[in-house]
């Protein structure tokens, strides 16, 4: 979707797998209760785009939601299969469930063959984001600090609790397998969040900051009642006027 036609350029990108089996690397069912919420991310950049046009804010807005179903079938993708990405670039299937990834590859590819200005993506993507910072904190991503100090003050500004988590340069080995480009699910466990993270850098435009987010709240509080949460928009929301100069 694009809306607007003046002003500085905005892309979202928002994960729409609207539910989570695991594929073949099948999750355990207590792990798939609440995989109705992986189109959280969809459902967070759908918000923001919401409140930008409501607001008339004077920007080029385009929205970008790869919405799939992650399931077990006879054309499921397997362990170890090689897929070619938009971009290009070849990536190793070490895990089926690290399917966010993938889909977040080709629409930041597709948002970097435009004019995309500032790209902010949101996803449900890892469980070491929750290890982390619990579920209450939208851990993000970035190389600009301007954009990471404004983030940080919306955040606290607009009662939507972010954190800044590095793009550490040192673990890019890790997301390189050796067979293809990328693995999707580097084997060891650690930093998941950030090689996560490293991997969509690989597709995005130079100025772009990554949401990993909950997106549900587990109980009512106020404010937040149990169910579907927005997390990071608002912080996002609160940064444009100085990230985009409006």
């Amino acid at each position: 979707m694009v809306w607007g036609e003046a002003g500085p350029a905005l892309t979202l990108v928002g994960k729409g797998v609207c539910f989570d089996t695991g594929g073949l690397d099948i999750k355990p069912s207590a792990s798939m209760l609440l995989m109705k919420k992986d189109m959280g991310g969809a459902a967070a950049a759908l918000a923001c785009a919401q409140v930008v046009m409501e607001a008339g804010l004077r920007i080029r807005l385009r929205l970008l939601i790869p919405a799939v179903e992650n399931a077990l079938g006879p054309d499921s993708f397997r362990p170890g299969d090689i897929l070619r990405s938009r971009k290009g670039l070849t990536v190793e299937v070490n895990n089926t469930d690290a399917e966010g990834r993938l889909i977040l590859a080709d629409a930041l590819a597709l948002a970097a063959e435009g004019e995309p200005g500032l790209t902010a993506s949101f996803a449900t993507l890892t469980g070491a984001a929750r290890v982390a910072v619990g579920p209450d904190i939208a851990p993000f991503f970035t190389d600009d600090d301007a954009l990471a100090g404004a983030l940080m003050q919306g955040g606290q500004d607009w009662f939507d609790p972010v954190w800044r988590l590095p793009f550490h340069a040192p673990y890019e080995g890790l997301i390189e397998p050796g067979i293809a480009d990328l693995d999707n699910a580097p084997s060891g466990g650690m930093a998941g969040a950030i090689t996560a993270a490293l991997f969509l850098r690989r597709f995005a435009p130079p100025r772009y900051v990554h949401f990993d987010i909950y997106a549900w709240s587990q109980s009512d509080q106020p404010g937040r009642p149990k169910g579907g949460l927005w997390q990071g928009g608002r912080a996002l929301l609160a940064a444009l006027p100085e990230a985009l100069g409006l």
